[in-house]
């Protein structure tokens, strides 16, 4: 059964099972069409790499996945395919190289399983106080490196 008391942020913290979590919140946008076994795959990965790149525990990883129609996604130096955008809402105190780490394993996961062209992919990460990020029991901490 669905979680259905919402601590603030509504819109940003619906995951793809229609329930509610802290973040991390990476929501992807795709201009295509994906099977639920590849949805499930790519949330699968990517909290993987998530856990494994920001040094962090994958039980409060939170993934939606949006399919767009192609007229709804633009990107200047896009080629001919698909598009796939992901917005990272994570706590603040990683650093740009664990940042980074994380961008490059999800466009390459995308790359290779999705055939998103590299041009056609972009990751823009938001950093959030670790209080700004709720679920029913818990508010978040300050992250840091002994986690």
């Amino acid at each position: 059964m669905p979680l259905t008391r919402v601590v603030g942020w509504t819109d940003k913290i619906k995951v793809a099972f229609g329930m509610t979590a802290p973040m991390p919140l990476l929501q992807f946008d795709i201009a295509r069409t994906l099977s639920d076994a590849a949805k499930t795959s790519l949330a699968e990965r990517v909290t993987e790499f998530y856990t494994t790149e920001m040094a962090t525990t994958a039980g409060h990883v939170a993934v939606t996945i949006r399919e767009r129609d192609p007229t709804e996604m633009h990107l200047g130096r896009a080629v001919d395919g698909p598009l796939l955008f992901l917005d990272a809402e994570i706590r603040r105190g990683r650093s740009i190289d664990r940042k980074r780490a994380f961008a490059l394993a999800t466009m390459e996961y995308a790359a290779e399983e999705l055939d998103i062209p590299d041009e056609n992919m972009k990751v823009v990460f938001t950093e959030h106080p670790g209080s700004a990020m709720m679920g029913v029991d818990r508010v978040g901490g300050e992250w840091n490196s002994d986690e």
